[in-house]
């Protein structure tokens, strides 16, 4: 499992010409799995992702989770998080979970998101979005289990 983070002043998603979702002050998601990830991975990684301490405090040091600022996520599912470039010039992509299994990963991850009292929105699995977000900082990490 695979998930980017960003820290976002605000972000949103559209499909279609239409916002399907939105956030304001927290993060931005991009989530991808691979063969083999499991509940496992995923309660790993909700509990890496609303602890991770990369907001300010009070002395403008990066010392605050998700929590501590009650902030929000928009979670994309994002299968070129699997893409292999290492050879040629198109990525491959067959690292990647497929369709079924990824949307049912992606929806328990979501889930325990929610079941610890976060705010998430999210895009359309497998849909052509348009992602916007104001990366704050800017500060992207690459969390991977």
């Amino acid at each position: 499992m695979r998930v980017v983070v960003q820290r976002v002043i605000n972000s949103s998603v559209e499909v279609d010409g239409k916002i399907v979702d939105k956030s304001d002050r927290g993060l931005m998601l991009l989530v991808g799995f691979t063969e083999g990830d499991s509940s496992k991975e995923i309660d790993w990684m909700v509990e890496k992702v609303i602890n991770l301490r990369i907001f300010e405090d009070e002395n403008d040091v990066m010392n605050k989770s998700l929590l501590d600022i009650n902030g929000n996520i928009l979670s994309i599912s994002q299968f070129t998080l699997y893409g292999d470039a290492s050879k040629g010039r198109r990525p491959s992509y067959i690292k990647a979970l497929g369709g079924d299994k990824a949307t049912l990963l992606y929806d328990e991850f979501n889930n325990k998101l929610r079941d610890k009292g976060i705010e998430v929105g999210t895009g359309i699995f497998g849909a052509d979005m348009k992602v916007s977000l104001i990366n704050d900082g800017p500060v992207t990490i690459l969390l991977e289990k």
